[in-house]
């Protein structure tokens, strides 16, 4: 099977405070195909969270090229990137930055009703999701009424409402208890596998990481394949 999103000697420059170069990833490769989990591990600091904007087309590399389905951002518009980023691609970050005046329901329709699809196919696509992460009876809820799991559960729900190619996560149990982050954990292990959605999480946490098909340590600027969970830093 064809990688969906390919990441191409990736190379990262910063500019320190005193104008010195400062590289974050070095000629870093990466290839992720359909329905595949993969965890991005490293210590702080290591890049891991500047590599997933760059695989989700919020930031550009120095040099290098990031593919997704057969097309590299590069040769793409502002406009278009931002049809990718709505459509292609989920996201799910530490903070679920859902809407608080709005409810689960109308949280997880909002992709869709951005991109001109019907009401009531949204409202059903949505219906369809919280369902999926156990949210069947907490659906007309505000965020304000839901557990830090629940709302956490709500963002992957609105990640995946686009049916998109990829879903990027940046250390998305890090603001949750042990059981609010076993349930998640569990979660993603399962959507990956439903959903055929492809699904790329940064993260220290090793329980979550174990429950990928495969673990990635970035270090020293590349991606290393890493045996076993008990080799993360």
């Amino acid at each position: 099977m064809s990688p969906i999103l390919e990441a191409r000697g990736i190379r990262k420059v910063f500019r320190g405070g005193d104008g010195s170069a400062i590289e974050v990833l070095s000629n870093t490769d990466l290839e992720i195909r359909r329905g595949e989990f993969v965890a991005i591990v490293g210590s702080s600091g290591s890049g891991k969270s500047t590599l997933l904007h760059l695989l989700g087309a919020l930031d550009q590399p120095t040099s290098g090229s990031v593919v997704l389905d057969g097309r590299a951002y590069a040769d793409l518009s502002e406009d278009a990137l931002a049809q990718v980023r709505n459509r292609k691609l989920g996201f799910v970050f530490q903070f679920h930055h859902l809407l608080r005046e709005f409810t689960a329901l109308e949280n997880v329709m909002m992709p869709l009703l951005i991109a001109d699809v019907d009401e009531a196919a949204a409202r059903s696509r949505a219906e369809e999701l919280l369902a999926a992460v156990g949210l069947a009876g907490r659906m007309s809820h505000r965020p304000s009424a839901l557990s830090g799991g629940e709302q956490q559960r709500t963002a992957v729900a609105r990640a995946l409402a686009a049916d998109p190619l990829v879903v990027l996560a940046d250390e998305p149990s890090g603001n949750l208890d042990q059981a609010n982050s076993e349930r998640l954990h569990q979660l993603f292990g399962q959507l990956a596998r439903e959903f055929e959605t492809a699904l790329v999480v940064v993260t220290h946490n090793r329980s979550l990481a174990a429950r990928a098909d495969r673990v990635l340590s970035l270090e020293g600027g590349r991606l290393v394949p890493l045996a076993s969970v008990e080799l993360m830093p």
